[in-house]
C-alpha cells in the first residue's frame, strides 16, 4: 500500500509542478489552449491518478491513522488538484489564489512523502 501511495503521490507532485508551468505559460502568452484537444484529455488523465490516490490514501489512513494527516486534508487536496488541472490553462485565473492553492497542494503531498519515509 505504501509503495502505491508513494508512486501516486510522486505523480501528483509532478502534475502540480506542471500546473504551475502551464499557468505561467498561459499568463505570459495570454493564449487559451483548445478545451477538447488539450485541456479535457489532460484533466481526465490527472483525474484518473487523483481518484486512485484519494482511494488509496483514505484506505491507508483507516488502517494506520497518522497524527498530522487527516481525511479532510485528502479531500481538500483532491479538490484543489481537480480545479488546478483545468484552471492552469486559463490566463485570467487569479494569480494569488492559483499560487496559494498550488503551494498548499505541494506542501501536503510532500508531507505524505515524509510520512512514508518514516
Amino acid at each position: 500500500m505504501s509503495r502505491e501511495i508513494a508512486l501516486l503521490t510522486e505523480k501528483l507532485l509532478n502534475y502540480n509542478r506542471l500546473f504551475l508551468k502551464n499557468y505561467q505559460e498561459a499568463r505570459e502568452k495570454g493564449v487559451k489552449k483548445d478545451f477538447h484537444e488539450v485541456i479535457k484529455p489532460f484533466a481526465d488523465e490527472v483525474k484518473s491518478v487523483n481518484e486512485e490516490w484519494r482511494v488509496a490514501m483514505r484506505s491507508w489512513l483507516k488502517e494506520s491513522p497518522h497524527k498530522y494527516l487527516h481525511v479532510k486534508q485528502i479531500e481538500t487536496t483532491f479538490e484543489h488538484i481537480e480545479l488546478q488541472s483545468i484552471q492552469s490553462f486559463f490566463p485570467e485565473t487569479s494569480r494569488s489564489r492559483f499560487l496559494n492553492t498550488n503551494r498548499t497542494v505541494e506542501y501536503f503531498l510532500l508531507e505524505i512523502v515524509k510520512e512514508l519515509g518514516n
